[in-house]
């Protein structure tokens, strides 16, 4: 299946003219996105950044935008509206807060799918509902804005109350600089399918393979600071990643040398995938889409605000600490710490 991909050609700005536009948080990617759609041209009183009394708020106000405590004020205003606060909260403050009293005929911006695909969010059906999601963290987008470049994005109309969502959301996408490079058609169900497989099933797994690797090495005789060093803080990891974004995943083995390229081409080939790809079919269908997450996390989201060990992420945290590979890293550190 190939997705469709929008380029500048294909938006419209015309649409976002005497629109007022509305970002609900001005973090990483709120702080971003609002400069780069002033910087395309949209006037800079038609921006309003909706953020609590707090540093954000105040970073706002010293780029010169507009800032609104009141939620429900900026609401009533907003022709668009950015939902760029944690998606743990949204559903609190957007519902309570917002949806009340935002126009029937406002646009809603995600940058997340998990509250719309999981339903989590109330909208009236004359409302469009769209994701612009930026594949990078809000620095970039930025930079790469400032650079004249583009940078990878998702863009789709979850919900059409207009006849315009699409069209909106690719002159949005155009409007913080993702068209430059292509914006690519998607959905929130894509979108939250892919963030949360890689969360609880790829990843996981990756931190598995290294701590086991790091604790057979050291059983076998390896220093803490060779393994360390070796398997993660010389940044080499890093650096093939980024080979891999470059030259394509298998073609960046060419960087490495022929004793690494025959080692990895020929282990992977012969490794058995078949129970790595049913764990992780597990997880995708009966704990990401069949909402079985969502509704666990849902039950806790509360507790993630508490301090210590009432907050289960702290839990996690400590846990995670005590394992082999990070105790050695720590002392790692302390040793080496004018080298780091």
């Amino acid at each position: 299946m190939s997705a469709k991909i929008y380029y500048d050609s294909d938006a419209d700005l015309g649409l976002l003219k005497d629109k007022t536009i509305v970002f609900l948080g001005f973090g990483n990617q709120g702080a971003a996105q609002a400069q780069n759609l002033r910087d395309t041209g949209i006037p800079n009183e038609s921006i309003i950044i909706a953020n609590r009394p707090d540093s954000y708020a105040e970073d706002a106000r010293s780029k010169g935008f507009t800032v609104e405590h009141d939620f429900g004020k900026a609401a009533e205003v907003a022709d668009v509206l950015f939902i760029l606060i944690p998606d743990q909260t949204q559903p609190r403050v957007f519902n309570e807060q917002v949806a009340p009293r935002l126009k029937p005929t406002a646009a809603v911006v995600i940058a997340s799918g998990y509250n719309v695909f999981f339903k989590l969010l109330n909208f009236q059906e004359t409302q469009d509902v769209v994701m612009v999601a930026p594949r990078m963290i809000g620095s970039s987008v930025r930079s790469l804005y400032v650079k004249g470049k583009g940078f990878p994005c998702f863009v789709s109309a979850e919900q059409d109350g207009t006849g315009q969502a699409l069209q909106i959301a690719v002159a949005l996408s155009r409007a913080i600089g993702a068209t430059r490079a292509g914006a690519i058609s998607s959905s929130a169900k894509e979108e939250t399918m892919m963030d949360l497989f890689a969360e609880q099933a790829l990843w996981p797994n990756i931190i598995m393979l290294f701590r086991e690797a790091f604790s057979v090495l050291k059983e076998a005789g390896c220093s803490d600071e060779a393994l360390c060093y070796e398997m993660w803080m010389s940044k080499e990891p890093a650096e093939i990643f980024e080979r891999a974004a470059e030259d394509g995943f298998v073609e960046q083995l060419k960087h490495h040398s022929t004793v690494s390229q025959f080692g990895q081409l020929s282990g992977a080939l012969a490794l058995d995938g078949t129970p790595t790809r049913e764990h992780f079919k597990n997880i995708l269908y009966n704990q990401v889409l069949s909402g079985k997450f969502c509704k666990e996390f849902s039950q806790i989201e509360e507790d993630l605000e508490k301090e210590g060990d009432a907050n289960p992420l702290n839990v996690l945290y400590k846990k995670s600490g005590d394992m082999e590979l990070a105790q050695a890293e720590k002392r790692v550190r302390a040793r080496l710490a004018g080298l780091l």
